[in-house]
């Protein structure tokens, strides 16, 4: 399935005159000088092609026939090569007589009974030229060791574009390696084709090697069967081989240009859409792009992303906010991942432009929280960033974040299954570890939680809704036990001022969220005599506190719980962020204080309320 999407997705592209995507058997190559060739085979000009808009000529980027792998020996390319192989001169090569010598073998034993009047050209060119011609006009000395490539005088089009040349380089392809071509059905195309022995490689993927590596590969004998050899066991033909590695080299593309790709922890995501029109093709890609990855700092595009989810959460078309956005266009999706020297499959999702933002949107509404910690909706990668350690003065890094979690979480994004019970663990995990409970990592417990109610997932557990906003009539105990804690902490925070080296969240915030029959009693008996301070500094604020704690108290069941599930550890968590930022109080000068106005975990970086 994925590499027929590929394939087909490659067909589409190389039809539509993609740039910078090669026909089967090409690659792109940078290239110098073409030689105009008259039907007899007389050279007619040279005409240097290199780009010459910056401070100096640069080598153009072609689309020739792919190069041959050299080492010591002496290979030929098809239609082009470095000036030692096409004309025998060179200013570095000791050999360019032998070297020119196989050129010419190759093109007449490969273009022999040719009819097309190019490749005839060629030939021609070939059986009269000698290398001591380059010293004369218009061959120019700078030329020396440059790629070289041929064009019929009065043609626009290179000798190794035409049909015929194609055909040829095809041919070629099939018995390059000297031994008869093995024929099998091809998996992709259901065709009876030549079977590629070693796929080409995939570049692009951060981790993997740099040299390139492998989606489908037989390296050791354990992996075979039957006898078979290589890609014999699993038979892709060579010009699936071919064209699902071009395209996804291409998506994989490092350009700025390049909308078609992000990067998630170690998960290297592009997609494409399937559309007979490029303009509504590409529009669709730029949409689905800033859904799944919405820049921090562009409020322009965040607010374009707010106004696409909200039309698309009331069950609007999108071609009422784009006429070229259509909710039918097919869109693919592929994760990829560095193993060694092949890459991992990710995860692999497939759907329409509006199920996919239908997923995205319920996604938005699922992490919904009230007051908002940020100010554009958090993108994945900012959704993983936030189960990493937070190291003091230094920012969370994507290396940290565990692997398989960046795949599951992405899968439940976009295949709107449950999102994983790791993402909820590793969250508390690092709230307990590094004491910063953010505004995401609460809206996280949140979304974990309110999605599962609402796919009817643990029933039993999610009884209760989870609630968006500050819910006073809430009973879930992890909830009220949450709420309790932000109002003790507050009453320390208003007692002691300054003074205080470390809150009650950074020493107990663990236990009291685990096991609250263990810490909840220590912690009301110390707040006593914080209130005491209050009543005598800050009367008014003191009763007022009370005030809540007795409310939140009295919704407790009448022993403290011992134990908290990780359910109700992720509720606590969101008690604790509703309770502490929709806390404000009267001051003794009569002015409204936020009470976490000076908590220093608070969550600024995503624009969470000071």
């Amino acid at each position: 399935m994925i590499l027929q999407a590929l394939a087909t997705n490659y067909q589409r592209l190389l039809a539509r005159g993609e740039e910078g995507l090669s026909p089967f058997g090409y690659s792109p190559e940078k290239i110098s000088y073409e030689i105009l060739l008259a039907p007899d085979g007389r050279v007619v000009d040279v005409n240097d092609i290199r780009d010459t808009s910056g401070k100096k000529p640069l080598p153009r980027t072609l689309n020739v026939p792919q190069p041959e792998k050299r080492t010591v020996g002496i290979k030929s390319n098809f239609l082009w090569d470095k000036t030692s192989y096409v004309l025998g001169a060179s200013a570095t090569s000791k050999r360019a007589d032998k070297e020119h010598e196989a050129f010419k073998a190759l093109h007449q034993e490969n273009l022999a009974g040719t009819d097309d009047a190019g490749l005839k050209a060629l030939l021609a060119f070939l059986s009269t030229w000698t290398p001591e011609r380059f010293s004369a006009s218009p061959f120019k000395e700078e030329m020396l060791d440059a790629n070289v490539v041929f064009r019929l005088d009065g043609e626009k089009s290179y000798l190794h574009e035409r049909p015929a040349a194609q055909t040829a380089r095809a041919r070629l392809l099939a018995g390059s390696d000297g031994a008869a071509p093995v024929l099998a059905e091809c998996l992709v195309s259901g065709e009876r084709m030549p079977v590629a022995r070693l796929h080409p490689a995939i570049k692009g993927v951060n981790g993997a090697q740099s040299s390139g590596a492998s989606i489908v590969s037989f390296n050791l004998e354990s992996f075979t069967s039957y006898g078979k050899s290589q890609g014999e066991n699993a038979p892709v033909s060579e010009q699936a081989a071919f064209a699902y590695t071009t395209v996804l080299n291409h998506l994989l593309r490092r350009s700025e240009h390049n909308h078609q790709r992000i990067q998630i922890g170690d998960a290297s995501v592009v997609f494409w859409a399937e559309a007979d029109d490029a303009g509504e093709a590409q529009e669709a890609e730029l949409t689905f792009e800033s859904l799944l990855d919405v820049p921090p700092d562009d409020s322009k595009e965040a607010a374009r992303v707010r106004d696409v989810l909200a039309q698309v959460a009331k069950g609007r078309p999108l071609s009422e906010l784009d006429p070229k956005l259509k909710d039918g266009t097919r869109m693919y999706v592929l994760g990829l991942a560095p193993n060694a020297s092949r890459i991992s499959i990710r995860f692999w999702e497939t759907g329409t432009l509006g199920t996919f933002a239908r997923r995205l949107a319920q996604h938005a509404q699922d992490f919904e929280l009230d007051p908002v910690p940020w100010k554009t909706a958090p993108a994945a990668r900012r959704v993983v960033l936030a189960t990493v350690p937070n190291r003091e003065g230094a920012m969370p890094k994507m290396d940290d974040a565990f692997n398989n979690l960046v795949g599951e979480f992405m899968r439940s994004v976009l295949g709107g299954r449950p999102y994983p019970r790791s993402l909820l663990a590793n969250t508390l995990m690092r709230i307990r570890s590094d004491g910063n409970l953010s505004g995401l990592r609460a809206a996280i417990c949140k979304g974990i939680l309110a999605r599962e109610r609402r796919l009817g997932i643990n029933i039993p557990i999610h009884k209760e809704e989870v609630p968006v906003s500050l819910d006073k009539q809430s009973n879930n105990p992890g909830y009220r036990l949450g709420r309790l804690f932000a109002v003790l902490e507050a009453v320390q925070r208003s007692a002691l001022g300054g003074q205080v080296n470390a809150t009650i969240r950074d020493r107990y915030y663990g236990a009291a969220s685990a096991t609250p029959a263990s810490v909840f009693p220590v912690l009301l008996r110390n707040t006593q005599n914080h209130l005491g301070k209050l009543r005598k500094d800050k009367p008014g604020l003191a009763v007022n506190l009370e005030k809540d704690i007795r409310e939140i108290v009295d919704g407790l069941p009448e022993h403290f719980p011992r134990s908290l599930r990780i359910e109700d550890q992720g509720r606590f968590a969101i008690g604790y962020y509703h309770q502490s930022q929709s806390r404000f109080v009267k001051g003794e000068a009569g002015s409204d204080q936020d009470t976490t106005a000076n908590d220093s975990n608070a969550d600024t970086t995503e624009g969470a309320p000071a």
